[in-house]
């Protein structure tokens, strides 16, 4: 895989949380970005430009917290474009065009792992993971000073979702922020899929409104 630079922050904004401004887990939800998680506070949240594996640059956005030595992250990249961002691409080729942008869609889970292998320390834990049967990708790092990285990486929707929770160390495993990511429709409804042979993914209509993630078994940390 061909590794880009890392990604590149163009401007900032802080928007307020929905529900308390007091200090403490919250449940957040990102309307921009269709998604809901539990947050340890109150996100800042920058919108940025992410150099894609095959050459093109997506708008993203990374929701993000810091507490002392713990850090949490959730980055949005926003692959709904890529064929058109690809076609606008000085420097394109035919098959740019044609073939890579979806690939680059397709491959955005491998390569944003990749991505967070470079940065070096112990990988423990690297493994296929899903959430509301949405697949993706988590990994587990020992990071040189000893903290710990839990990061999972999912795609849906043409939309690329990578949480990140960096704890001091000592610290518990950040479970209420890894377990707890649900994908919402544009009417900001959770979405969950069925599984059936060949791959193929239904959406479920009837699904729990239950969103405490120490209840959801389907949740449970790996």
């Amino acid at each position: 895989m061909r590794l880009q630079q890392t990604m590149a922050v163009t401007a900032a904004i802080v928007l307020p949380l929905a529900t308390s401004h007091a200090q403490g887990w919250r449940q957040y939800t990102g309307t921009a970005d269709n998604f809901r998680i539990h947050a340890p506070g109150e996100f800042a949240v920058d919108e940025i430009e992410y150099p894609s594996e095959y050459g093109a640059v997506m708008p993203a956005r990374v929701y993000s917290y810091e507490d002392g030595g713990n850090r949490y992250s959730l980055t949005v990249v926003d692959y709904t474009n890529a064929r058109a961002i690809h076609a606008a691409r000085p420097d394109r080729s035919e098959a740019d065009y044609e073939l890579y942008w979806e690939v680059d869609v397709r491959a955005s889970v491998a390569y944003a792992a990749a991505n967070l292998r470079r940065r070096g320390g112990d990988v423990t834990y690297d493994a296929y993971h899903y959430i509301d049967r949405v697949e993706g990708h988590q990994l587990q790092i020992t990071n040189d000073d000893s903290s710990r990285t839990f990061a999972a990486i999912y795609l849906h929707d043409s939309r690329l979702y990578i949480s990140e929770a960096t704890v001091a160390p000592g610290s518990p495993p950040p479970g209420m922020f890894q377990q707890s990511l649900e994908f919402l429709d544009d009417a900001g409804d959770r979405i969950r899929y069925r599984n059936y042979a060949d791959a193929i993914k239904v959406r479920d209509p009837d699904i729990s409104p239950d969103t405490n993630p120490a209840t959801r078994s389907d949740l449970l940390l790996q």
